[in-house]
């Protein structure tokens, strides 16, 4: 029988460790994040449906999206064991700079309508965490207001190439002038996607008051407040902002775009150029042997092209045909360090995170961004050190399998079949 007693009062207040209350709202529903799952629903409670949605949504049926997360999913780890891991270094070397962890902030388009700080949140989160920021040609903060935001760190300029080249060169001057010291050329994205969410829900730029904007806006005052109460929105490019998001997108992208504009903008750029969006394996071969430097495996978040390859399922393959010593990154389906772990062990030199970045400035602004790089940092040293590693280059493809879940029926005529 287990012997009971009559517990002394000195021994119950040894138990008792009451926290302060924190009355920051912000800071404590951020506290409360331990995932970016969490950030996002934070995220979708606090923004209108039309601005969330054009974050969290894809083209067509998002069937490219569900399977690049899926892909991460279908992962198998297999940790070494009695290798002491005790100190986790995340750093690696990319582009010819250092970054204290293996992810940087991805170019997103239209920022500044998730939440209102916008670029200049996601930007000096950056710089406090040692990580590139990359701004997209579509942002809603200027190039030099980036540079102010992030004056000592690492700035990237995530190029397209538009059917007025003289934007573009015009880009690449500012990029150049400011310091970004890397020029991402997108090529995925010729014609804009279908993206069925942003269609139902209306979205255009600037916002239109409508009725279903004004009911979805009764529970969630303050965002309206804050697009309303600060500077409206600049492009980083787009003199005109009027119209459905598609329909700016045709206006500044071409299809016509092709290997000599590629070659114009190297000759203008000094940087590091590199080319986001490649989504097969001879492309990637001749961009390599070409001499970018270096590529970024990309579908484009799912939303150009729907059904497109899964960047992380490509991974190995394009790796073992360009070589282990060629730059290729990676984005598209990361919600976890897990999945950036994963991407490093397979050959990847770099990730990039756009929903979770954008996930994190909506649920919290600043502060927001800076939780959303906490929670990725966290887990991808602890994924580390279970894997019983110490620094990125221990990393290896004997630590990850990818189990298979689609696999690919030859077709006739077909002279590569990805997996």
């Amino acid at each position: 029988m287990v012997q009971r007693q009559v517990p002394k009062p000195s021994e119950i207040f040894e138990y008792l460790h009451l926290q302060k209350p924190d009355f920051n709202l912000k800071r404590r529903r951020l506290s409360q994040a331990l995932t970016i799952a969490d950030l996002r629903k934070i995220a979708k409670r606090r923004t209108p449906a039309a601005a969330f949605d054009y974050t969290d949504g894809a083209a067509d049926d998002e069937i490219s999206m569900r399977r690049a997360r899926q892909a991460f999913r279908d992962v198998e780890f297999h940790p070494d064991i009695l290798r002491p891991a005790p100190e986790v270094d995340p750093s690696v070397e990319i582009l010819g700079g250092r970054s204290a962890l293996p992810f940087g902030i991805a170019p997103t388009g239209f920022t500044r309508l998730m939440q209102t700080e916008g670029e200049t949140a996601g930007a000096g989160a950056a710089a406090a965490a040692g990580i590139p920021f990359s701004l997209s040609t579509l942002g809603t903060t200027s190039i030099e207001d980036v540079k102010a935001a992030n004056p000592t760190g690492r700035n990237w300029f995530q190029l397209y190439v538009m059917r007025q080249r003289e934007i573009s060169y015009g880009l690449v001057e500012r990029a150049a002038k400011a310091g970004f010291d890397t020029l991402m050329f997108t090529v995925d994205t010729p014609i804009a996607g279908n993206r069925m969410r942003d269609s139902r829900n209306g979205f255009s730029i600037p916002p239109q008051l409508s009725v279903k904007t004004i009911v979805d806006a009764i529970p969630r005052p303050w965002w309206w407040w804050d697009f309303l109460t600060t500077p409206k929105l600049e492009f980083a490019s787009l003199s005109t902002t009027g119209g459905t998001v598609g329909e700016l997108l045709n206006y500044a992208m071409d299809p016509t775009i092709s290997d000599d504009d590629l070659t114009i903008i190297r000759e203008m750029w000094p940087g590091k150029l590199v080319v986001k969006g490649v989504q097969n394996v001879p492309d990637a071969v001749r961009l390599i042997d070409k001499g970018v430097d270096g590529i970024i495996l990309s579908n484009h978040g799912g939303r150009q092209l729907d059904r497109a390859p899964i960047p992380f399922r490509l991974l190995p393959e394009v790796v073992r045909e360009v070589g282990a010593d060629a730059t290729v990154m990676l984005d598209t389906g990361i919600m976890h360090g897990a999945d950036i772990v994963a991407s490093m062990a397979l050959g990847a030199k770099f990730t990039l995170v756009g929903r979770a970045y954008l996930y994190g400035l909506m649920a919290g602004g600043r502060e927001g961004v800076d939780r959303m790089i906490e929670i990725l940092g966290s887990q991808v040293k602890r994924t580390m050190a279970l894997l019983g590693v110490a620094t990125v280059e221990e990393l290896e493809p004997r630590h990850v399998t990818q189990l298979e879940r689609l696999t690919p029926v030859r077709s006739a005529g077909a002279e590569s079949i990805v997996r």
